[in-house]
């Protein structure tokens, strides 16, 4: 899969990925979602990958929550298949996987940015994180 929204990066048998949407602190969109959901997936069955690294782009922001402009048109359905997915797919995906998952906290980590972070096993906060 090519991301678009996220950096996906192996080195030393760890994954690094880094939310690369730094002009709109971060946040989490539907692309994103899709995009860290088949990163997650694929360290968890990787033999070669020990452990996962979870960060944001930039120092404003780890995750900002959810990109609001994109979801303002959702009917209520919408945005109750679309919270689903994210929690199913993302974040107990997260939760569940094999590997240790770490967030490196920079800058805000709000509503689902929080949730992501939570989901993590292991939270390290740079000294501008809120």
């Amino acid at each position: 899969m090519n991301y678009q929204n996220i950096l996906s990066i192996e080195k030393d048998n760890i994954l690094e990925i880094t939310i690369n949407r730094e002009s709109k602190l971060n946040a989490l969109n539907k692309q994103t979602l899709e995009e860290l959901a088949h990163a997650i997936e694929g360290a968890s069955r990787s033999v070669e990958i020990r452990a996962v690294l979870i960060t944001g782009a930039g120092e404003k922001a780890f995750v900002a929550g959810a990109d609001i402009s994109e979801f303002s048109n959702y009917n209520l359905q919408e945005g109750m298949n679309l919270a689903r997915t994210g929690q199913d797919n993302v974040f107990n995906a997260i939760e569940q996987c094999p590997k240790p998952v770490l967030a490196a906290i920079n800058g805000f980590a709000l509503g689902g940015g929080l949730e992501l972070a939570m989901a993590c096993h292991i939270r390290l906060a740079s000294d501008n994180a809120k």
